[in-house]
């Protein structure tokens, strides 16, 4: 039987997990026990009759699930659970008093982490399979957290500019400013030959015309 006069206090988590169970004093016991080791509790008697609750606010991280009625066991209600598109994936802690094939083949899947706790079982048992699965739900959250960093971090290192294109512009407006430095002097120096040429010349006529003409005695 569940034994909850042994249970510590635990710190306040936002940890929220769906209880499904039919018997409504069990479930409530269930309930008080997780609710006293803060953890939030969303109340369900089957998986065709689930509360109004926002997924985004009050998502659960995990799935408590009592197969067991008054006619035994009915595997078809884990079936049920994992219809709901919103619940599918989520880990899923199966009380029953016998765990038959059923369950392990949903424990194989991986899309679905279902554990099976055999009736009866103490609350400890049940509080350190949640907090198992909790960890390892975060453990999984951090690694995906992790890998879309990495994969982030090499897609902005993929993205950013190079700096040799710049370099090479650089290059080429240093070669293209040199190369007008030089026809700028080349033309100077053809433009500083012109006119010394035009001045020779000239000077060279203003002196011929210059020179005084002398007649020779008959």
């Amino acid at each position: 039987m569940l034994r909850y006069g042994e249970i510590d206090m635990l710190p306040a988590t936002r940890q929220t997990v769906l209880l499904i169970e039919a018997d409504t004093s069990l479930r409530r016991l269930i309930a008080l026990g997780l609710q006293y080791r803060g953890v939030r509790v969303i109340e369900a008697s089957s998986p065709t009759n689930l509360p109004a609750f926002d997924m985004e606010a009050q998502s659960p991280g995990l799935v408590i699930l009592d197969i067991d009625g008054e006619a035994g066991s009915d595997h078809s209600l884990l079936s049920m659970m994992q219809a709901n598109a919103s619940l599918a994936t989520l880990p899923t802690i199966v009380l029953a008093w016998e765990c038959l094939v059923p369950i392990g083949a949903a424990q194989s899947s991986p899309q679905m982490q279902v554990t099976c706790l055999t009736k009866p079982f103490d609350a400890r048992t049940l509080h350190a399979t949640i907090e198992q699965l909790f960890e390892k739900a975060e453990e999984q959250e951090v690694a995906v957290a992790q890998a879309q960093g990495m994969l982030l971090m090499r897609r902005t290192e993929s993205s950013t500019p190079s700096i040799w294109p710049l370099i090479t512009a650089a290059g080429l407006l240093l070669a293209f400013i040199g190369l007008m430095i030089q026809i700028t002097v080349t033309a100077l120096g053809l433009l500083i030959v012109i006119v010394a040429l035009l001045w020779w010349t000239l000077g060279a006529k203003t002196e011929q015309q210059s020179l005084p003409i002398r007649v020779g005695n008959s």
